[in-house]
């Protein structure tokens, strides 16, 4: 808790208690349904929740700006994003009913207005966002086929709107044919080893009415 209170002192005081209770929520709910590893619940605001925040060092959703995970397992990036933009609207979708039961129990339990989920493939999944995020689910191209047709036209925010993926290691194999694909170091905003190669990808997509 004290890694996310440093990295953003801006945060209110109902952020701090949203952002404290979810290691009860996690490791309450992983007895339960197993949705992350052991050694990740010890190391949740770490491994979870300030890997899900690099995005937000990346991009500040705005009021009213929707935003799909794709693949959100536990809830992550999602779950973090939306308690840190609570104007924001989150659509969480992940084919594993057990998954998806979790957080629902999780936004419950905090509250969050501002999320609705879907247990249902991303290719079911009708309307346009502003921003598709994730956590490497797939490479970039698979996943650029999954989201097709999915993006807003119009652009609110610093970033044209797109993908913002949460992904490791060498990409420059996964990216080659995609040339307007940003990459951002998250060595450059977090200290913490973990984070040394880990990064988010911005990749613009253009609207496909």
């Amino acid at each position: 808790m004290e890694l996310i209170q440093e990295y953003f002192p801006e945060i209110s005081e109902d952020q701090r208690l949203k952002f404290k209770s979810l290691q009860d929520l996690y490791h309450d709910w992983n007895l339960k349904i197993n949705v992350v590893s052991r050694k990740d619940i010890d190391e949740l605001y770490l491994r979870h929740v300030l890997h899900s925040l690099g995005i937000a060092k990346v991009q500040k959703f705005k009021k009213d700006a929707t935003v799909l995970d794709v693949g959100t397992g536990g809830g992550f990036p999602g779950i973090p994003l939306a308690i840190m933009f609570p104007e924001t609207n989150f659509h969480l979708v992940d084919s594993i009913g057990k998954k998806i039961k979790v957080v629902n129990e999780v936004a419950e339990g905090l509250s969050l207005k501002n999320v609705h989920t879907s247990n249902a493939r991303v290719e079911e999944i009708t309307g346009h966002y502003d921003f598709i995020v994730s956590r490497a689910v797939a490479v970039m191209p698979t996943f650029v086929h999954w989201v097709k047709g999915k993006i807003a036209k119009e652009s609110k925010h610093e970033l044209k709107n797109g993908i913002l993926y949460l992904k490791g290691g060498d990409l420059s194999e996964e990216l080659a044919t995609y040339p307007k694909a940003k990459i951002y170091d998250l060595q450059d905003y977090f200290k913490e080893d973990f984070f040394d190669t880990k990064k988010v990808v911005h990749l613009p997509l253009k609207y496909k009415g």
